[in-house]
């Protein structure tokens, strides 16, 4: 633990990954889509375009700074937001300083360009924030607590939500409230440090099916299991995520610090697009504990569960099979 002789922020700023583009030899740029970074992986793969020959990469950043950074009578001035790229491999340090959204927001944004000549595999991108304090300029009074992961070559940020899956019998579980859920291919427990998905093995083959490895068809079935249970996690996750916040004197959620943050910003472009993580917050929060909004929101939520569980690219998988298979049938 570090000791600080000034008064500090006692949360971590949220850090996040808005875009990422490649930078080609010719001048051109290859504006990279989101499966290119991962939230809850913390993770930007900028191989998954597969160009060798890329000059620069230039990845959006979004800061969020914990409460309490632009109170009125907070003891720093001089507030400065850096993103910092660390390669260790290279001894390469590459900051950059972002801006402030709109005066009195907690919202930093920029970008950070990353040279493929200064890396050759990872570099860690973190968050600090800088202020005046006692006089001295340029105390760091708050940093990001999780590092983001620049991967120059990788071709997939480890993509997916982080989460624990466990295999047993429903109707045999020592776990006792599993039992009324016997009929339940799977279920979702949000309570834990990390979400959980059991999976009921009464269902005969239902475990080697998931297991993937039947090959033909069994295959895309497989694939399309997945993605609905993907889609199931992600409302669930969703819903736990929301469901308790904390809020500020003034009646503004806060962003939780855990996999449910996580979520959260992963989540909410899709259920509110067009405007910050943090207004968009706000407005689900007021839906969620005022007297309208919420049921129409459902919409938004599983659209933005299906578009994270990849469950169009399984489904039109699973339709090519197939048809595949009918036209061998027919042969």
């Amino acid at each position: 633990m570090k000791f600080y002789p000034y008064k500090r922020l006692n949360r971590p700023i949220a850090l996040r990954v808005t875009s990422a583009s490649l930078k080609l030899p010719d001048g051109s740029r290859d504006h990279l889509d989101t499966s290119a970074y991962s939230v809850p992986q913390r993770t930007v793969a900028l191989g998954v375009a597969q160009h060798e020959d890329w000059v620069s990469a230039r990845i959006g950043l979004s800061a969020t700074l914990p409460p309490g950074a632009n109170a009125p009578d907070a003891p720093w001035s001089d507030l400065r937001v850096l993103a910092v790229l660390t390669d260790g491999e290279t001894n390469v340090r590459t900051a950059v300083e972002l801006r402030q959204d709109a005066p009195g927001s907690k919202e930093w944004s920029g970008s950070i360009e990353v040279l493929r000549d200064d890396h050759v595999g990872r570099a860690a991108l973190a968050a600090t924030a800088v202020a005046t304090v006692d006089d001295v300029p340029g105390r760091e009074i708050a940093e990001t607590d999780d590092d983001w992961t620049v991967d120059v070559a990788a071709e997939e940020p480890l993509g997916g939500l982080r989460l624990d899956v466990k295999q047993m019998s429903f109707s045999k579980s020592a776990r006792e409230w599993l039992h009324v859920y016997s009929d339940a291919p799977w279920i979702v427990d949000t309570s834990g440090r990390l979400p959980t998905v059991f999976v009921n093995t009464d269902i005969e083959g239902f475990s080697d099916l998931l297991g993937g490895e039947s090959g033909g068809i069994e295959n895309k079935v497989h694939e399309m299991l997945v993605s609905q249970m993907g889609t199931d996690v992600w409302t669930a996750v969703f819903h736990s995520s929301v469901g308790d916040l904390e809020v500020e004197p003034d009646g503004s959620p806060v962003f939780p610090t855990d996999w449910q943050g996580e979520v959260l910003r992963e989540m909410l472009p899709d259920v509110i697009p067009g405007i910050h993580a943090e207004e968009a917050l706000r407005q689900v929060h007021r839906r969620r504990t005022g007297d309208a909004g919420w049921v129409e929101l459902q919409t938004r939520i599983h659209y933005a569960a299906v578009r994270r569980a990849g469950a169009s690219k399984a489904l039109a998988n699973a339709l090519r099979g197939l048809r595949q298979m009918n036209r061998g049938d027919g042969a």
